[in-house]
């Protein structure tokens, strides 16, 4: 089945971590959050790692360099090296080293993640739009970074030097709440130039073409808590991906994905990388999951049985995605989640 064309959660009789080489996996929201680890998370992690898969993190956050982010990980007890982390730093380092001479001058708007993937590339950052940028790159830079680099950036690009950004995530999660991540602050230099910068990180491709060259994978697994980077990422990589619940995504987001967004599997947390994955089958009129059979009413989705919470959650997709493909579109979902306490 052809991931555009996808209308339900796969199955899979091998436990995903034997059936995948590599897992890519995203941090924030999956790994950790608010610089802690997530339940189940470092067993599952130790678990896969021991049976053989390749573990890589892959981050779009541009701002810690990927020595920093494995020390990061040693600390909560998933041992780590610099050469696991992928950022997407790195992704827009080597993008902007295709189009520009080697040696250049790169204007940073960011932290050290940048300048450290700049140099890696044999490119020098600077900090003025008056030091002669052949490229301007943007990432996030913290609750710290000074306004004014915004003006920096925005005077190279109105003079028409190439503008970069790593990625374009609009928020940031932090052990206080959301906060504005690096697509607000290219926002502030969109508006102020009008122009558009190229983007690296996910889920554009770039970043996927980044973290295949550092890894080597051959079957990857995208793992990853939001649909518009993660699981996009993979849809434009063509790889297969696991949502895991622990980070932005919920019911009503799933239910209501486009087929971009739709991941191969779906599992509570990490530890359904260990696990084979139920099959979702057509039945009475609409499709079963374990001990849960849902389908697309009139005006909104039904649900009826009993079990784990989320056969009933693969369950609803199936009934939710056919029936978008069928060109229903207005399907309220509110009862059926809560009848399964989602």
């Amino acid at each position: 089945m052809s991931q555009g064309a996808r209308t339900r959660p796969e199955g899979s009789g091998q436990a995903l971590s034997e059936a995948y080489d590599t897992a890519l996996l995203d941090l924030d929201g999956v790994v950790y959050a608010g610089g802690n680890a997530i339940v189940h998370a470092v067993e599952s992690l130790a678990t896969a790692r021991e049976g053989g898969m390749h573990l890589a993190y892959v981050t779009n956050n541009a701002l810690r360099t990927p020595d920093a982010v494995a020390e990061h990980l040693t600390e909560l007890g998933i041992p780590t090296e610099a050469d696991d982390v992928i950022t997407s730093a790195q992704a827009v380092a080597r993008l902007i080293s295709e189009q520009v001479p080697a040696g250049a001058r790169v204007l940073v708007i960011g932290g050290e993640g940048l300048r450290v993937a700049l140099r890696e590339r044999g490119l020098e950052p600077v900090e003025s739009a008056d030091d002669g940028p052949a490229a301007v790159v943007q990432g996030f830079g913290g609750p710290d970074l000074p306004w004014g680099r915004f003006a920096e950036a925005s005077y190279a690009v109105a003079r028409g030097v190439p503008w970069f950004a790593s990625n374009t995530d609009l928020t940031i999660p932090s052990g206080r709440g959301i906060a504005p991540g690096n697509g607000a602050a290219v926002e502030v230099v969109r508006i102020a130039t009008g122009a558009e910068p190229q983007v690296a990180g996910k889920p554009l491709p770039p970043m996927h073409r980044e973290t295949i060259l550092r890894t080597g994978a051959k079957r990857p697994l995208v793992v990853g808590d939001r649909l518009d980077t993660d699981i996009e990422g993979a849809f434009n990589g063509e790889v297969d991906s696991l949502l895991v619940l622990t980070g932005v995504t919920d019911g009503a987001q799933l239910l209501a994905a486009p087929p971009q967004h739709r991941p191969t599997y779906v599992d509570a947390d990490l530890r359904g990388m260990l696990t084979g994955q139920p099959e979702v089958i057509e039945a009475e009129g609409g499709f079963r999951c374990g001990g849960w059979t849902a389908k697309a009413g009139k005006e909104r989705l039904e649900i009826d049985g009993e079990g784990e919470v989320l056969d009933g959650l693969r369950a609803l997709c199936a009934a939710a995605w056919t029936a978008a493909g069928e060109g229903v579109c207005e399907l309220d979902a509110g009862k059926a989640l809560a009848r399964l306490g989602l």
